[in-house]
């Protein structure tokens, strides 16, 4: 057995993977030392002939399958410390490698900064605060009452996944109603997550906050369009944490600059972050924040323990919890 760290990003390594675990994993899983780039493992595939098991996280190259067969013929799997695989994992299954995700752990912050930003939208803060702060006493009592507070009022999820189912199991322990569209959503996951199946014309124009964690495929590019945002209730709030490129911004950019009521909350953008100039950085209405609603910091670490622990599952023959399959691919983030 013969286990190898690699990224491209050899720092995100030592950033996700502590000292003490990468330690454990060469005691246990025969881990080299040091990380090996792309570059490095194609100058020399010869090295890497007998590696059964790749640990990775942010930085994870891409490689044909050709490149798999030549550099790992006796790859048997790959344990990704992070979220989203759609950028390399389709050739190591195609391949017969399995794919285990940390989406798990990764989904966790990103679901408790959700709940968070829903809270807060509910209650008005982003906008009350905004005008608060420049001495408007009495015109910030004023929109405070524009906004229901967190008791009986409509949530959207769009998208119920890993993160969107996690997110509106947080939801349970508030009295909201919790829309969601999802095309893959079944009754008997919406009943257990307690939400109510809608489309996303129902939810834009019923819901005080929509929130946005749609798989990232060809088929969402764009999805969520003027139309959709200029729908949207009085006073209501838009949350991005999912893919930027989802959303037309310049129909964003437009509605929000057309209707001060409403707020966008943006953790991801298309490019991102958004160009110099772009009308997000003047918006008052549009609050962005860099990309932090996902793992950071010590929240990292969980990814990594996700996945060492998957490993231990496997090569003990246990049930995995965190492979991702082919047919997943169409429904993952």
């Amino acid at each position: 057995m013969r286990s190898i760290l690699i990224s491209d990003k050899k720092q995100k390594i030592t950033d996700v993977y502590s000292a003490a675990l990468i330690a454990d994993l060469r005691r246990r899983a025969a881990l080299d030392e040091g990380v090996y780039s792309r570059e490095e493992i194609l100058a020399t595939p010869e090295r890497f002939a007998d590696v059964e098991y790749l640990f990775s996280t942010w930085g994870m190259p891409a490689f044909t399958e050709e490149e798999i067969e030549l550099c790992f013929p006796n790859l048997k799997c790959v344990f990704y410390a992070a979220g989203s695989v759609q950028k390399f994992a389709r050739p190591f299954l195609e391949k017969g490698i399995k794919v285990f995700s940390a989406w798990a752990a990764n989904a966790v912050p990103v679901a408790e900064y959700t709940l968070a930003q829903i809270l807060l939208a509910n209650k008005g803060y982003y906008f009350t605060s905004r005008v608060m702060s420049q001495g408007e006493h009495r015109q910030a009592k004023q929109l405070a009452a524009c906004y229901p507070g967190n008791y009986g009022e409509r949530v959207g999820l769009l998208g119920v996944g890993m993160i969107g189912s996690l997110v509106a199991e947080m939801l349970k322990d508030y009295r909201l109603e919790v829309l969601a569209f999802d095309p893959f959503l079944s009754d008997e996951k919406a009943k257990r997550l307690n939400v109510k199946k809608a489309s996303l014309d129902e939810i834009f124009s019923t819901c005080r906050v929509v929130s946005n964690h749609l798989a990232n495929n060809e088929q969402t590019v764009g999805m969520l369009n003027g139309g959709l945002f200029a729908s949207m209730m009085p006073y209501a709030t838009f949350i991005n944490t999912g893919r930027g490129a989802q959303v037309v911004e310049e129909d964003l950019a437009r509605v929000l600059g057309e209707r001060e009521d409403l707020t966008a909350i943006l953790d991801v953008t298309y490019p991102e972050p958004p160009v110099e100039g772009h009308p997000f950085y003047s918006l008052p209405n549009c609050i962005l924040t860099p990309h932090i609603a996902g793992s950071m910091g010590n929240e990292t670490h969980r990814m990594a323990e996700y996945m060492a622990e998957e490993w231990e599952r496997y090569t003990k023959g246990e049930q995995t919890r965190y492979e991702v399959t082919l047919s997943m691919l169409a429904t993952m983030a």
